[in-house]
C-alpha cells in the first residue's frame, strides 16, 4: 500500500455560515491523504497504474467552488467526489482549513478533517 498526500492546495471559496462569507468569500486551504495499492506503479513506471494527481487536484477543486455553510459539508463531498472517482482509492483522509476565520479575534485558522470511514458510518 502507498499513502498518497496532495498537501497545501489553496483555494479562495465561499463557504461558511454567515451570509458575508457566502459574499465576499476567503481564503481555504485544503490536505488529501489518499491511501492506494502502488505496487504495479512502482514497478512499472506507468501513470495508468495509479492515481493521477492532476486528476485528484481537479476533483477537489470542483467541491471547492459548490457554495456550503459547513465545512463539514465541503470535506464530506471530496470524499465522496474522490471515490466515486477513483475506485482504487482505499481510503482518505481530508483536512479543510479555513485561513483567517471571521471569530471576532485573531486567528489563523479553523480547520476540519474527515476520513472515508466518516462518511460511510
Amino acid at each position: 500500500m502507498g499513502m498518497i498526500s496532495i498537501e497545501g492546495m489553496e483555494f479562495f471559496s465561499y463557504h461558511g455560515h454567515f451570509k458575508e462569507e457566502q459574499v465576499i468569500g476567503t481564503r481555504f486551504m485544503v490536505d488529501l491523504f489518499i491511501e492506494v495499492d502502488t505496487h504495479q506503479a512502482e514497478r512499472s513506471d506507468d501513470l495508468h497504474q495509479t492515481v493521477n494527481y492532476l486528476s485528484v487536484y481537479q476533483t477537489v477543486k470542483k467541491e471547492m467552488e459548490q457554495k456550503s455553510h459547513l465545512l463539514e459539508h465541503v470535506a464530506h463531498r471530496i470524499l465522496q467526489a474522490v471515490h466515486a472517482r477513483f475506485p482504487d482509492v482505499i481510503n482518505a483522509e481530508v483536512k479543510i482549513s479555513k485561513l483567517n476565520p471571521p471569530l471576532g479575534g485573531k486567528i489563523d485558522r479553523v480547520c476540519v478533517t474527515l476520513q472515508s470511514d466518516d462518511i460511510y458510518e
